[in-house]
């Protein structure tokens, strides 16, 4: 049975307090198995035997929307898609090393055209570069997030969807953890 992470846009974040027992038995109610938590963030670890990604998005943003009045979009990845995503390097070492930068993943519905691509690189600074593989824009930051210029919100604008971000520490720890 596959193992899935959820990961939810607007949880614990702007107001949208959640508690994760609550949530996870919102997920336990669509009859996913083996439902967990992972730091109270909006990540959701279950086993489930559908295989429609999509779907699978629909259903549980339809259930979070309903049951908690607000919408959750939701970003689906397989654990075994996320520890690829967490071993993947597209910037050099010495800078994913180095105490102030962090790097970022971004998680999109579906891959970006190349055009809407060109103009999230052309956001790249000193200060700020991007990557993108596939559904997922790798945001490298060599400074506290608070400092740059850039934000999720111009990322979404940019993009012209919703993103969830998380760090790479979080994405690894779920990989590892869960695989």
């Amino acid at each position: 049975m596959p193992k899935y992470a959820a990961l939810l846009r607007a949880i614990n974040v702007g107001g949208h307090t959640v508690k994760m027992d609550h949530l996870r038995s919102l997920f336990e109610s669509l009859n996913f198995q083996n439902v967990k938590t992972f730091i109270a963030s909006g990540n959701v670890i279950f086993d489930s035997d559908l295989t429609d990604i999509t779907g699978l998005e629909k259903t549980i943003e339809h259930c979070l929307h309903k049951q908690l009045g607000y919408q959750v979009t939701t970003f689906i990845r397989t654990i075994a898609e996320l520890a690829d995503i967490s071993h993947y390097k597209p910037f050099s070492d010495e800078d994913l090393k180095l105490e102030t930068n962090t790097l970022y993943i971004a998680f999109l519905k579906n891959p970006p055209s190349n055009e809407v691509k060109q103009k999230i690189l052309a956001l790249s600074t000193e200060v700020d570069s991007f990557y993108i593989s596939k559904q997922e824009l790798y945001w490298l930051c060599r400074t506290k997030i608070s400092d740059s210029k850039i934000s999720g919100a111009l990322l979404e604008k940019t993009l012209g969807n919703q993103i969830t971000v998380r760090n790479l520490n979080t994405v690894t720890k779920i990989a590892s953890k869960y695989l």
